[in-house]
Formats: structure tokens, C-alpha cells, sequence
């Protein structure tokens, strides 16, 4: 197959935007965005609205900036078309032919591509997805989590270096939705770069070693969960403590510098504390003076819906 070059700054980073911004008429859908993306899953956070979808659709060349540059792979995919082999899209919307089946549409993308030995990719394909039982169903009689399957399978068939997908969870059931985070995340390992857009917090966290959160049109953080949650210095962290005594030992941490507060519910103990490291070191040493055993130490707020929660509120 004829695939162009990467150049040598794509190596590293498959997908760059500089300055990135899209607008319509008076509308700012994206402003100003400037990323990278590497090898690995990454999630694209925002509230609707936040320009989610358009900057995908600019990332993949299917929307001209209005200012600044994307790179796909090394080259601009408006100019050079030949990065769509290595390039696939799931998007959000219901893009299949409901009398097609599954096999029958999966292996449309692979005659597009022009990809060698298709039945065997479109197989597969197909089986990575779980759809093997129903691949000759015509998908007017899938369910939407099925189609959504379908589509990712359509996407896979030529085994892109980048893989972009807009809402890919949308309408599955719990099992197709674990079957479909593993699939995404082995997709990563193995050195893909897979970008997905989703509302669901609890599940980007599951899938998505990096986040990149959008407010109205703006990059508004990225990193880790950790790393965006460590930035947050001006908002309390929440430590849940499980002790033998907790009223006694939440006493001694009470006359403690850097404890804001605590709430006692049953035998855990939920600490305000604007010093986490200072925490750390006091409560050992208060409970070991105290005779006190500490069962479970943990944090309340490092996850991506308090990151996210607070991100946008700012």
C-alpha cells in the first residue's frame, strides 16, 4: 500500500494543532488550540458546546481552520488526502447503510481502502468487535450500540495508525461498553493513537492514560487525571481515612496545621486538607503515638468528575 512518509515530527507526535481556530459567522467554535497527540489512548472532555466535535472534524480535514494548522502524521490532510490510509473516523452520528449487513458494510470500507486479503482484515475485524454471531443481520435491525460496533469495526478493518472517535460508547450496553474500553486501550498498548470524545467521566478514566478537557471552545487543561488533580492547589484535597478509633484519632488530626476539616461516618474518616503532603507524615506518627490502627488510606477526589467539575466552574 502506498502511505506517505511521516514526517519527522510526527515520530513522536502523530497529531498537532498550532493556534488552532474555527468560527462561524460570529460563532467561536474553537479558539486558539495548540496539542499534541502520541501513541496511546487520550481523552477529549467537555460539556456540549465546549467545540468537541469540531475540533475532531478539523483534526481529520473534514473542516477547514479559520486560523492556525493541524498535522496528521506529519502533513496537513487537507493537502495531502494520502493519510487517510492510515487515518479512521468513528463519528457521532448514524453514518451506515441500514440494508447493508455488518459484513457487508465493514467490507465497503475495506474495497474503499483497497486493502489486500479484505475477508481476512473484514473477519478480523468484525471478530475484534464482538459481532461475529451477528454479521449477517442488515443493520436496520441493530440495536444503536450495535451499529456504534459496527462502525468502530468499519473503522478497524485497515488497521489505522490513528483512530478518532466521537461519542463511540453512545446507545451500549454495560458489556459492550467494557468490551469496547479493553479494545481501545489494548489499541493504545499496542501503539496506536486513539483519541475519544466522551461524556462519560467514570469511563474516559477507565480507558484514557492522558485527558485534554474543552470549555467554550478552549483548551482548558490536559495531562493526567493526577496531574490536572495536584494543579488544583486552590481547592482542598479530600483524604478518607478507615481507623479503629476514628473519633479519637479525627481529634488529633483537628489540632494539626493544614486540616481544614474532617466528617466522621461510621469507622472512615473524610479529611479537608489544604497540605495532603503534610497529612501524610502527621497521621502515621499520630496514630502509631496514639495506639490507633489504620485500616485504609485513600483519596475522595482524585477522580475525573471532580477535575472536570471543577475545570468547568472556572
Amino acid at each position: 500500500m502506498d502511505r506517505p512518509p511521516i514526517s519527522e515530527a510526527g515520530v513522536t507526535a502523530t497529531v498537532e494543532t498550532n493556534g488552532l481556530s474555527k468560527w462561524f459567522g460570529q460563532k467561536v467554535a474553537v479558539s486558539e488550540v495548540s496539542l499534541s497527540f502520541h501513541p496511546g489512548v487520550t481523552g477529549l472532555l467537555g460539556p456540549n458546546g465546549a467545540g468537541k466535535t469540531t475540533l475532531i472534524r478539523l483534526l481529520t480535514g473534514l473542516q477547514r481552520p479559520s486560523q492556525g494548522t493541524v498535522r496528521l502524521l506529519g502533513v496537513d490532510p487537507r493537502q495531502d488526502h494520502r493519510v487517510y490510509r492510515r487515518v479512521a473516523m468513528v463519528p457521532e452520528d448514524e453514518a451506515v447503510y441500514p440494508r447493508l449487513t455488518a459484513r457487508e458494510f465493514v467490507r465497503l470500507s475495506a474495497d474503499l481502502a483497497r486493502l489486500p486479503d479484505r475477508e481476512r482484515q473484514v473477519a478480523e475485524a468484525i471478530a475484534a468487535v464482538d459481532l461475529v454471531a451477528d454479521q449477517d443481520r442488515t443493520l436496520q435491525g441493530y440495536s444503536k450500540g450495535m451499529r456504534q460496533r459496527a462502525k468502530v469495526a468499519a473503522a478497524l478493518v485497515g488497521k489505522p495508525d490513528v483512530l478518532i472517535l466521537d461519542e463511540p460508547l453512545n446507545g451500549a450496553d454495560p458489556v459492550q461498553r467494557a468490551h469496547l474500553i479493553e479494545l481501545f486501550r489494548r489499541l493504545g498498548e499496542e501503539g496506536h493513537t486513539v483519541i475519544v470524545s466522551s461524556h462519560v467521566l467514570f469511563e474516559v478514566e477507565r480507558m484514557a492514560g492522558r485527558v485534554i478537557a474543552m470549555v467554550d471552545g478552549r483548551l482548558a487543561a490536559e495531562g493526567t487525571v493526577a496531574t490536572l488533580r495536584a494543579a488544583m492547589t486552590d481547592k482542598p484535597r479530600l483524604v478518607r481515612i478507615k481507623a479503629d478509633e476514628p473519633r479519637r484519632l479525627a481529634s488529633l488530626l483537628l489540632a494539626t496545621d493544614g486540616i481544614d476539616g474532617v466528617r466522621i461516618d461510621g469507622a472512615v474518616i473524610e479529611v479537608s486538607t489544604s497540605d495532603p503532603t503534610g497529612l501524610a507524615h502527621t497521621l502515621p506518627v499520630a496514630a502509631r503515638g496514639a495506639g490507633i490502627r489504620v485500616r485504609e488510606v485513600r483519596p475522595a477526589d482524585e477522580s475525573l468528575e471532580s477535575v472536570f467539575r471543577y475545570l468547568v466552574g472556572q
